[in-house]
């Protein structure tokens, strides 16, 4: 048994053959796509300029830019805990910028927790308790492929509770009417809001009062609600209010009831990156070092506009090939194998890939369990914490 990175499920109920051709046992779409990616032959090898070199002249290279850099950005991150732990030492080292290639969702999240907190759950807890869940803005398998197989239609729990009725509100594509709906739930919980006496037939957002009612109804009279959102997927301005209103409704429905969230991930290490951050710098990613202290700025320390003003650009991708946005400073990329560029950046150097070439940890996306990650197969590929450490070095 193995645990698979692909999603902040985390499964650890995986079984790998040790023979070709790859065969996977309980692997979801996501799982088998990036384990055919982690075993696939690669000749991949690191380069400076475009031009195949070796590990040592790259790293070289990459602390020549990084030396010469005045506010390099860190960005992309897609490692676990032990990467991320190199790369802070390396960005406090460099007074570099941190930010994960999907901050936007997080950023959603944290700024609705800073404001008023929240209350959510667990994956357990939605296993062995839950009998309502309501998923708002997210069908939920995009995320997570297995989730109703391990938490809903799962049998084996242990209140042997029925399984959970589930409800949905504003799919992705519904998701910019999801403001005006979160705003009439919280203004149907309170019994003297003129919204009560509209007619059930009465839409707002698309959906009829009385559906909003039923909505309710249901989550109140339920032994142990949960509601369930992808912040990534709300691509709406501001849309920290709207998290902001689902985290209201719930704590308004535990006044009576008993309700929980549950925020989904968006992947590539996001929840192991802010956790590490948080605990080794006091903040999450959307921070940097200056002059060995930690700062914070949810909005000014994105890559975006980062971009604008960065002088060195660090890209880290190691479970997926995701490419590195357009910079006109210097790019350094340490990342999946199969990074394929249109325009070669300055330093390229292939890593292994994490639960695949090399052993790691991460934090599953209800940040309740560390998850250790197994080396599966050989490989000639530096982790990422051997390249930081390396690049380290020869800051010195």
């Amino acid at each position: 048994m193995f645990c698979c990175p692909a999603c902040g499920l985390l499964c650890d109920d995986l079984e790998l053959n040790s023979t070709s051709p790859l065969s996977i046992k309980n692997a979801c779409v996501k799982g088998v796509s990036f384990f055919e990616k982690a075993f696939a032959e690669s000749s991949s090898k690191p380069s400076v300029a475009g031009k195949s070199t070796d590990l040592n002249t790259a790293t070289q290279a990459a602390a020549d830019i990084l030396r010469k850099a005045k506010h390099p950005l860190f960005a992309g991150l897609g490692t676990e805990v032990q990467g991320m732990r190199s790369m802070m030492r390396l960005a406090e080292k460099a007074s570099a910028t941190l930010d994960h290639m999907h901050s936007e969702g997080t950023v959603r999240n944290t700024l609705a927790m800073q404001n008023s907190g929240w209350q959510t759950t667990t994956l357990t807890e939605v296993k062995n308790r839950a009998d309502v869940i309501l998923a708002i803005g997210t069908d939920i398998v995009s995320s997570c492929p297995r989730f109703f197989e391990k938490l809903v239609l799962n049998t084996d729990t242990l209140f042997n509770k029925p399984k959970p009725e589930i409800m949905y509100l504003g799919l992705a594509e519904e998701s910019v009417k999801l403001p005006e709906i979160m705003n009439a739930l919280n203004a149907l919980m309170n019994a003297k809001n003129p919204l009560n006496k509209k007619a059930d037939n009465d839409l707002i957002g698309g959906v009829t009062i009385a559906s909003l009612k039923q909505i309710l109804e249901k989550l109140k009279a339920a032994k142990y609600g949960v509601v369930v959102w992808s912040a990534s997927s709300l691509k709406f301005p501001q849309a920290e209010l709207t998290v902001q209103s689902i985290t209201q409704l719930i704590s308004k429905l535990n006044e009576t009831n008993r309700v929980a969230g549950l925020p989904l991930n968006s992947g590539d290490g996001d929840s192991s990156v802010n956790h590490t951050s948080t605990w080794l710098s006091g903040y999450p990613t959307r921070n940097r070092f200056v002059n060995g202290h930690a700062e914070y700025d949810a909005y000014h320390f994105s890559t975006k506009q980062q971009l604008n003003s960065s002088d060195a650009l660090l890209w880290v991708s190691t479970f997926n090939a995701h490419q590195p946005p357009a910079c006109d400073a210097p790019i350094i990329v340490i990342g999946h194998p199969d990074m394929q560029f249109e325009k070669q950046p300055d330093v390229f150097i292939p890593a292994g890939i994490p639960g695949a070439h090399h052993t790691g940890t991460m934090f599953r996306m209800d940040s309740s369990v560390a998850m250790p990650l197994k080396k599966l197969r050989n490989s000639e590929l530096p982790s990422l914490s051997d390249v930081i450490s390396q690049i380290e070095a020869k800051l010195a």
